[in-house]
């Protein structure tokens, strides 16, 4: 069987890391990451400070309502009318939303009106930000440098959830809601112009776009999604990858991030302990990062993708059953280390074997999961772990994430898949 290799939008020829066009879209995607972990804060402090924890709960959930909701239409927008444009559209329009926050409460306390209304409005907005910036690496980075990219862009994430909670609590203690909303706007006001001067690569020749498309013309959105859905379909790699993802975020953002506050709490190691357990997968996470941005490819990518899907499963599984804080936090490490490269190549294979013209509907796919439907399973998480405490459970989320991995070995092309890779490397 030969081996499975996809081909992206040529760029620059240069490393990732030494590519001034890709550092400043890397320098965007931070500043708008750092905004967004500020948002975030900003608005649960707020609520908690004018609300019941229930109905700060339903503020920082409203969000989400719309994301999951109208999530695959951006990736219909994104597509139609090109990620460049609707990312930095959307930045722009998160930037305004936050400040305009910020002016309102500098003559009111925040209310709880105010404070949903920004929830969904935001909502709306990330529905059409998050596949238009998924869509964007393949336009800006050759091929064989997409695993380096997904390295960078994975360690841009990493610091914004380490830099970005302290700079807003900060902000909230100095200047209250009015202060921490400020500064998210100010961060996603950074990253306007840095998309702006991002270059795009050039559209293969031949290229259809979806309202190009002769059987496209004059039905519209809804087709241009069905057919977005029916590409995944028939997809011999994308596909596959695609589902094997969906299935492995769904049983592991249980045990991930609602599990290890009920595991902490069940095994006496208080917050101090789920702590450092989250600060043991950041640094796992934040390794394997740095691992894929200095290597830039990998051998045998689509094999090694699914040994690293069975082996992270495994290793958080057995977090449930660690007998000492220390061992969970060796566990968590290996989970971060061996999930970040997992997640680094799925993203690299997808986004080097997808059409250019449907990165935005397969991005929002990808992002549907782990944003919208991936949440719902925490009540079911939490229930299970009291009725038959957190190791069984932590067991079983682990077994169902890595059936994803049995998706792809069942899939020829992705256990042949194969990176681009540079000269010399």
């Amino acid at each position: 069987m030969t081996a499975t290799t996809a081909t992206a939008i040529p760029a620059h020829g240069r490393p990732a890391h030494r590519d001034g066009n890709v550092l400043r879209w890397l320098a965007a995607y931070t500043a708008s990451s750092l905004g967004d972990a500020v948002y975030f804060l900003a608005l649960g402090f707020a609520a908690t400070k004018v609300a019941s924890p229930a109905q700060a709960g339903m503020v920082m959930a409203a969000g989400s309502v719309p994301r999951a909701a109208l999530m695959l239409g951006g990736g219909v927008v994104a597509d139609r009318w090109g990620p460049r444009r609707v990312v930095i559209g959307s930045d722009m329009l998160r930037c305004l939303l936050i400040l305009c926050a910020a002016a309102a409460l500098v003559f009111g306390s925040p209310c709880l009106w105010l404070l949903v209304a920004v929830a969904l409005v935001f909502g709306v907005v990330d529905a059409l930000f998050m596949p238009a910036v998924g869509a964007l690496p393949p336009r800006i980075a050759d091929a064989d440098q997409l695993v380096r990219l997904q390295g960078l862009r994975a360690l841009a994430t990493r610091v914004s959830n380490i830099a970005g909670p302290p700079l807003g609590g900060l902000a909230m203690g100095l200047g209250g809601a009015t202060a921490a909303f400020t500064l998210a706007g100010s961060f996603f006001a950074v990253s306007v112009p840095l998309l702006i001067a991002t270059r795009m690569g050039p559209l293969p020749q031949g290229t259809v776009l979806p309202q190009d498309a002769p059987s496209a013309r004059g039905t519209g959105a809804w087709h241009e999604l069905l057919d977005g859905l029916r590409y995944l379909r028939r997809h011999r790699l994308v596909g596959p990858l695609v589902v094997s993802g969906a299935i492995c975020e769904l049983g592991l953002v249980g045990p991930l991030n609602i599990g290890m506050i009920l595991l902490s709490r069940d095994r006496g190691w208080g917050s101090s302990g789920y702590g450092w357990i989250i600060s043991a997968f950041g640094a796992g996470a934040t390794a394997g990062a740095l691992l894929l941005t200095a290597r830039g490819w990998l051998p045998r990518a689509g094999a090694l993708q699914i040994a690293t899907l069975f082996a992270s499963s495994a290793a958080l599984g057995l977090i449930g059953l660690a007998p000492s804080l220390v061992a969970a936090l060796a566990l968590a490490l290996l989970t971060g280390l061996i999930g970040g490269v997992c997640g680094g190549l799925a993203y690299a294979l997808v986004q080097t074997a997808t059409a250019p013209a449907y990165l935005g509907r397969v991005t929002s796919v990808m992002s549907l999961t782990g944003f919208g439907l991936a949440p719902l399973t925490y009540p079911l998480f939490g229930a299970a772990v009291s009725a038959w405490g957190p190791g069984p459970v932590f067991l079983a989320g682990a077994a169902f994430a890595a059936s994803g991995g049995i998706v792809g070995l069942t899939a020829p092309a992705v256990r042949g898949a194969q990176l681009p890779r540079t000269a010399g490397e």
